[in-house]
C-alpha cells in the first residue's frame, strides 16, 4: 500500500537558460508493510546469494565497476562489496549500514553478519512467523547463544595461549585463506600467516606503562614479486630518493629531526593571518634565509637525517646535502605517526623559531634495501620499539591489492585477542554447533520461553527452528562445488562432502577426513545429517570427548564473530520491525 505526503514547490534553474522556473515537488511516496512487496523480497534473496557466493576460501568472485567504465576491482570482501552496493530500497540500505559498520570496528566477518541477517528474514517468512512474535524470539535465542559462548565450558571456543604462536598463526591464517582473491597456494598462506602474526607482536611493546600504546605496521606492496618474497622488517621503510640509492649505510646512532611544517618557502605555508611587506624587500630570500639558518643549526646540532612530511626547498635540500645529511621530503601524513613512534622525535610545525633540543630523536642505523624494482631506506630503531615494516609481494596488482586488505584484516583481528583471548572453530563448525545447541534447548524450555515472551508455544518453536536453520545456512555457504553439507550427531560439527558422496560413504566414515575446523576426524562410528533436514534434537558432547582430536586448524575472531552474531540478529529485527518507509522521490 501506498500513500502520497504532500510537499512544497521548488525552484529548478536550467543551466542553459537565463530564467528560472517553478516545477512542482513530487509528493514523498509512504510505503506500507515494505516486506510484503515481493520486488523488496526478491532483492533481499538477491543479496543473499550475492554476498553468500562470496563466503569462505572457495568462494565465488566478484569484479565491481561502475556503469561509465573506470577502474573494475575483483574482490570478495564485504566491505569492499557492501559499498559498490546500491539500491532505492531502504531496507536494503539499512542491512548494508549495519555490517559496514561492525566490519569498520572489528575487522572482520562482515559477510557471516549479512548472510545471517538475511538468512533471519527469509526463515521467519517461509515459516510464516508473525514479525513481533520472531523479534522477541529473536532476541532471546541471541541471549542464549551468547550467554553459551561465554561459559566456560561452551564446546565453540578456544583459548589462545600467547606462549605458543601455533594458535595465533592458525587464526591469521584463517583470515587469509578465506579471500581466494589473493589467490595463495598452501606455502605461500602459511607465509602470510606467520608473517601477519610477527608484524602483531613486533608492535606490541613489552616493558610499556599504561596505558599500552600499541605500534604500528607499515606495509610496503611490490608488485611482480613471488609472494614467497614478502617479509617484515623491525623498523620503518622509506621510499628512497635517488641521490640515496648507493648509499653504502650509515652507523648509528644517527640524530633525527622531523617537520611537519612545509619547508618550500612559499608565502601561503606561512599559516592564516595578515602579511605586511614593506617596501624593497625581497619576500622570497628572506625566507630562504631562514629556511637556510634551520639547516645550519640542524647541522651544528649534529643531525644525520632531515625528514619533512611536505616539500623541502631545493636549496635547502642541496645545502643539507653538501652537510652529508639525509633529507627524505614529502613523506605524508599517515608516516609521520610511525616515524615519532621510531624516532622518539616530535615533530617540529613551524619554521619561525628555532629546533627546540627537544624534538631531536634519533635511529640506530640507516641501511638500503632492494624489493624489486623498489629501493627502500631501513631505518633501524634505536632501541625497543613498536613499529615494523611488512613488505608484501604478489604477482599482479589486483592480488597485490588484496593481499594487503586482507593482512590490515589479520592484523586487526590479533589485536582483538589482546582484549579477549579466545577464538572460535571455523570452518562452520561454531554456526552448526550453536544452531543444535539452541534447537536442544529451545524445546526444553519452550513453556518458560512461551510465558516470558507472551506467545504461543508453536510460534515460539517455529522462530526458534527459524534461527537454528539461518545458522546452518551460513554454514552451507562455505561449499560451492557442488558438494553437500552435514553435522556428526554427536559434537555438531559442520563437514563438507565432494559432490559424488554416496550414503555408502557417509555410513563408512570415508566421506569426509575433517569437519570444517579441522578438530575431528571422520570414523564408522558417527552418525550423520544432512544441514537443514529433519533430525532429533541432541545436545552436542564437549569436545574434549572426541577420540582421537586435533589441534583446530581453522579458528575465527571471538570478539568479531560474537559481535557480527548481535549485529545480524538486531538488524534483521530491525527490519522485521518496519512498519512504513517514506521516501522522497525527487
Amino acid at each position: 500500500m501506498q500513500a502520497s505526503v504532500p510537499t512544497a514547490t521548488r525552484i529548478k534553474m536550467n543551466s542553459s537558460q537565463t530564467t528560472s522556473r517553478l516545477v512542482k515537488k513530487s509528493p514523498s511516496v509512504c510505503t506500507d508493510l515494505p516486506l510484503s512487496s515481493l520486488d523488496v523480497r526478491d532483492k533481499l534473496r538477491l543479496m543473499k546469494e550475492l554476498l553468500g557466493s562470496c563466503y569462505g576460501p572457495t568462494a565465488r568472485l566478484k569484479q565491481v565497476h561502475n556503469n561509465i567504465g573506470g577502474s573494475v576491482v575483483t574482490t570478495s570482501t564485504s566491505s569492499v562489496l557492501l559499498q559498490a552496493i546500491t539500491s532505492s530500497r531502504p531496507v536494503i540500505g539499512l542491512i548494508k549500514s549495519s555490517v559496514l559498520n561492525h566490519v569498520s570496528r572489528f575487522g572482520d566477518c562482515g559477510l557471516f553478519a549479512a548472510v545471517l541477517c538475511l538468512s533471519l528474514v527469509e526463515e521467519a517468512a517461509r515459516r510464516g512467523v508473525g514479525n513481533s512474535a520472531a523479534i522477541r524470539a529473536n532476541d532471546r535465542l541471541l541471549a542464549l547463544c551468547t550467554g553459551y559462548l561465554q561459559r566456560e565450558d561452551c564446546g565453540c571456543r578456544v583459548e589462545l595461549d600467547f606462549c605458543s604462536s601455533r594458535s595465533l598463526i592458525a587464526l591469521a591464517r584463517t583470515v587469509v585463506s578465506s579471500k581466494p582473491t589473493c589467490v595463495l597456494a598452501e606455502p605461500e598462506s602459511a607465509h602470510i600467516g606467520r608473517l601477519a602474526v610477527r608484524a602483531f607482536l613486533l608492535t606490541v611493546p613489552c616493558d610499556a606503562p599504561d596505558p599500552v600504546r600499541l605500534g604500528r605496521t607499515v606495509t610496503v606492496p611490490v608488485e611482480g614479486r613471488p609472494v614467497l618474497e614478502s617479509a617484515v622488517f623491525p623498523g620503518l621503510l622509506l621510499d628512497a630518493p635517488e641521490h640515496l640509492c648507493g648509499l653504502a649505510g650509515v652507523r648509528g646512532p644517527v640524530r633525527a629531526v622531523l617537520f611537519s611544517a612545509s619547508l618550500a618557502g612559499d608565502l601561503g605555508e606561512l599559516g592564516d593571518g595578515r602579511i605586511e611587506v614593506h617596501a624593497g624587500v625581497d619576500t622570497d630570500a628572506q625566507i630562504l634565509d631562514r629556511l637556510l639558518e634551520l639547516g645550519r643549526q640542524a647541522l651544528e646540532d649534529g643531525v644525520k637525517l632531515f625528514v619533512c612530511q611536505k616539500v623541502i626547498h631545493p636549496v635547502l635540500q642541496h645545502y643539507l646535502r653538501c652537510g652529508g645529511l639525509i633529507v627524505i621530503e614529502r613523506v605524508g601524513v599517515s608516516l609521520m605517526e610511525p616515524l615519532i613512534q621510531l624516532t622518539g622525535a616530535q615533530p617540529v610545525a613551524t619554521l619561525h623559531a628555532a629546533i627546540p633540543s627537544a624534538a631531536y630523536g634519533e635511529v640506530h642505523d640507516v641501511s638500503i634495501r632492494h624489493f624489486g624494482s623498489k629501493t627502500m631506506l631501513h631505518l633501524h630503531p634505536a632501541g625497543e620499539t613498536a613499529v615494523c615494516s611488512m613488505v608484501l609481494c604478489h604477482r599482479n596488482e589486483t592480488m597485490l591489492n588484496e593481499l594487503k586488505l586482507v593482512c590490515q584484516k589479520a592484523e586487526h583481528v590479533l589485536r582483538l585477542t589482546l582484549r579477549e583471548p579466545w577464538a572460535l572453530l571455523g570452518g562452520g563448525c561454531t554456526e552448526t554447533l550453536l544452531a543444535a545447541y539452541v534447537r536442544h534447548k529451545s524445546k526444553n524450555d519452550a513453556p518458560e520461553a512461551t510465558s516470558a515472551l507472551g506467545c504461543s508455544q508453536t510460534e515460539y518453536l517455529l522462530a526458534a527452528e527459524a534461527f537454528c536453520r539461518s545458522l546452518e545456512s551460513v554454514a552451507a555457504c562455505l561449499e560451492h562445488d557442488g558438494g553437500a553439507s552435514v553435522i556428526d550427531l554427536t559434537h555438531a560439527h559442520h563437514w563438507t562432502l565432494p559432490p559424488d558422496v554416496t550414503e555408502q560413504h557417509l555410513e563408512g566414515g570415508t566421506a569426509a577426513t575433517l569437519c570444517g575446523c579441522g578438530a575431528l576426524e571422520s570414523c564408522r562410528k558417527k552418525k550423520w545429517s544432512y544441514l537443514n533436514s529433519e533430525c532429533a534434537d541432541f545436545s552436542p558432547a564437549p569436545l574434549s570427548t572426541a577420540s582421537p582430536l586435533r589441534q583446530p586448524a581453522v579458528l575465527d575472531s571471538f570478539s568479531a564473530k560474537v559481535n557480527a552474531l548481535r549485529v545480524a540478529v538486531e538488524t534483521a529485527n530491525l527490519v522485521l520491525d518496519v512498519r512504513y518507509v517514506i521516501q522522497d522521490v525527487n
